[in-house]
């Protein structure tokens, strides 16, 4: 069994793949701030969801059941031209490392081991899990099944979708109008049509059995505008990371 217990000092350093995309923070702003020499208003009701810091008294944290505890991936602090990055331009990393997990998850009736071992680099779901702060790292505690794939490069497109997940690169967005019209960037609808670039071993019944996936790599398909996780590849392209029940129909 997948059983692992992560210790202060067990904690790598070791750098992690880089990764695309955002966690956003539970902010609201006031509706009202004068500004100059008018009063301005203090932000009343301004919440931060901040991490659950663990107390240095505690060194160990042991993950159970499904649950895995991965170390975040650090905020990039630079671009790749080597600009320096102020805290509100930087980009909040969806991966990182593996480095504990439970025994055993439920599959119906059945108990199996994690997805995920000890050390792999992983993306997971944007609003999945609970943030802490351990021996001066974060951390993050979700379920497997919140693990969206194992990236063990710095290319998205290498991603290896878990479950029922599926990988998909993004077609791109028409330039003009049926009309011959050229579009501008921000008046260029999102698409919501792309090829199956990758999928997962699909999802387990009742005992333990991995059951296929209705689509393959290389199928053009149609999914759900509002599904999924985006990412931005090194070439350029655009990705999404979505459960195959999120796509709609294959293109033929």
């Amino acid at each position: 069994m997948a059983t692992a217990q992560l210790t202060a000092s067990s904690i790598s350093s070791r750098n992690v793949s880089s990764f695309e995309g955002l966690r956003p923070s539970a902010v609201q702003f006031p509706s009202v701030v004068r500004i100059g020499t008018l009063t301005q208003r203090s932000f009343r009701g301004l919440v931060v969801k901040a991490a659950t810091v663990v107390a240095p008294k505690y060194t160990a944290i042991r993950p159970l059941g499904d649950r895995v505890l991965v170390k975040i991936k650090e905020a990039e602090e630079k671009t790749d031209g080597g600009i320096l990055l102020p805290s509100t331009a930087q980009t909040k990393p969806q991966g990182g490392e593996v480095v504990a997990a439970g025994e055993e998850k439920s599959a119906g009736k059945s108990k199996i081991e994690t997805s995920v071992q000890i050390g792999a680099q992983v993306v997971y779901s944007k609003y999945a899990g609970t943030e802490v702060e351990f021996n001066g790292a974060k951390h993050l505690i979700l379920k497997d099944d919140d693990i969206v794939g194992i990236l063990e490069t710095d290319e998205i497109k290498d991603l290896k979708p878990l479950n029922d997940r599926v990988l998909i690169q993004v077609a791109q967005a028409e330039d003009k109008t049926a009309g011959g019209l050229l579009l501008t960037e921000a008046s260029k609808e999102k698409p919501s049509i792309g090829t199956v670039i990758a999928i997962g071993p699909g999802p387990l019944d009742e005992e333990g059995n991995r059951k296929p996936l209705s689509v393959n790599p290389g199928n053009t398909v149609l999914y759900s505008k509002y599904a999924g996780n985006d990412f931005k590849g090194k070439d350029g392209s655009d990705y999404i990371a979505l459960r195959v029940s999120d796509i709609m129909a294959v293109l033929s």
